[in-house]
């Protein structure tokens, strides 16, 4: 079962609530220490060890005795102690109120499509909670194919990582289809359109899709919830968009790691947060997060894609300040601006800013611009470097989809009238039409405007 965390706790933790007057549990010596210390103290803590305000100050303040500081610090412990007791209790309490079917219980085969790093983490991941159940990887390559049945790893991108026996390859899309209760996508956006055409016929209308891909399709702008239903024909193809700050190779080491899904289906959305969500995996879902924001029930599966295809564009441009030695105060500016106009452009498009702001947003930008794993931010140190895209994307074995994705970002930001001068200079880098440190000159030289 899913937890939710991550969610903001409801209005009964907020402490202050129960406060009663004359109710006085402690009392604390009237010192200037520790008037100092009331009104530094944040209001999140409980009414009744917090030092009372109405009293009227007294003339003179005696020195503080010497055993005052560790009284205090013993109550500040205590105070912590509290509010930690009061979270778990939530926590439990909360469990309790939401009690569902267990979903993984009455799930018997989950079809992964895409043989790349994250599909195979996912497969992994979701075989290992449950030993009996099937899970199929639908491959193009039939030496992985071979090597996962036969030696239970992925040669290609995880050959020292052993995989449960349940994790099953197969290059026949009628095999692995047959039968199964959830598809999990994770073939690159590019090249989505084109394979899920070719094995159409063997997909249930009413089987849902979690979508693993990140990114925009190049010439119609297309994000993975469009893509889906409209190459299998079928318009209301479930749909799940999963999301969030996620290495694969952690996902396998089994680090502990938060991801978002959004559905406009609730129901949808809450059977895939207890499909995937597990002791070192957490999964929030994006329509409870908006209720507690906005007046409006429906999943935000806008700003948890769109979202996650300018992350990828971003990380480029972060890894571009990288290898070009610019420096941290640089690296600061430049990401801050790009979640900027991620921003500017998402919101236009109809996604909540409190999901860009969320672990699909924030979070993930923080993991993709700053961390040596991302494919993208290594394309951008290597073009800041100096290298040429063409040597970059020839020695690479994944894909990084900001390259492809850049253009199309720029198509949308013309088409809703968002001006996005950082992602902007990336997809001019990409297209060879600019140099990196070209684009720094004229990005500094930009008008002095009004933050917003």
């Amino acid at each position: 079962m899913a937890a939710a965390l991550l969610e903001p706790p409801p209005t009964f933790l907020n402490f202050n609530r129960h406060h009663h007057p004359h109710h006085h549990h402690t009392s604390f010596p009237r010192t200037s220490h520790s008037l100092k210390l009331q009104k530094n103290l944040p209001s999140c803590l409980p009414a009744s060890i917090t030092p009372q305000t109405q009293e009227q100050e007294p003339a003179a303040l005696p020195e503080p005795e010497t055993g005052s500081v560790p009284d205090r610090s013993r109550d500040r412990r205590r105070v912590v102690k509290v509010a930690w007791e009061k979270l778990l209790r939530w926590s439990r309490s909360w469990r309790s109120r939401n009690q569902t079917p267990d979903v993984l219980e009455r799930t018997n085969k989950v079809v992964v499509l895409g043989g790349g790093s994250f599909g195979t983490a996912m497969a992994s991941h979701v075989a290992s909670r449950k030993p009996d159940l099937q899970v199929h990887m639908l491959l193009r390559d039939p030496l992985i194919c071979q090597s996962v049945n036969d030696h239970h790893c992925n040669c290609k991108y995880f050959p020292k990582h052993v995989l449960p026996n349940n994790v099953i390859a197969t290059t026949d899309a009628k095999t692995a289809l047959f039968g199964a209760d959830y598809c999990l996508h994770a073939v690159p956006v590019q090249f989505s359109s084109l394979f899920l055409e070719g094995i159409a016929e063997y997909v249930d209308p009413g089987l849902p899709f979690i979508s693993l891909s990140k990114g925009l399709e190049l010439n119609t702008l297309r994000m993975m919830s469009q893509i889906i239903p409209q190459a299998l024909k079928n318009p209301r193809q479930p749909f799940v968009a999963l999301s969030g700050p996620s290495f694969a190779l952690e996902l396998m080491n089994k680090l502990p790691t938060a991801m978002v899904v959004a559905s406009k289906d609730k129901r949808l959305a809450n059977s895939a947060q207890q499909l995937l969500a597990s002791s070192h995996l957490r999964i929030s879902t994006s329509s409870a997060y908006a209720q507690l924001v906005t007046s409006d029930s429906c999943s935000d599966v806008t700003g948890v894609e769109i979202a996650g295809a300018l992350k990828n564009v971003l990380a480029i441009a972060a890894g571009i300040v990288e290898g070009m030695n610019l420096g941290n105060n640089s690296m600061a500016a430049l990401v801050a601006q790009g979640c900027s106009e991620i921003r500017w452009l998402a919101t236009k498009m109809g996604a909540k800013p409190a999901t860009i702001t969320g672990l699909s947003g924030t979070g993930d930008i923080m993991l993709t611009c700053f961390v040596n794993l991302s494919r993208n931010r290594t394309v951008g140190v290597r073009l800041g470097s100096g290298e040429k895209l063409d040597d970059i994307l020839s020695s690479m074995n994944q894909v990084a989809e900001g390259v492809s994705t850049a253009g199309a970002v720029i198509a949308l930001a013309q088409k809703y009238k968002v001006k996005m001068p950082v992602l902007t200079a990336v997809a001019r880098i990409i297209d060879n039409e600019l140099t990196p440190k070209k684009a720094v000159l004229e990005l500094m030289n930009l008008p002095q405007v009004e933050e917003v």
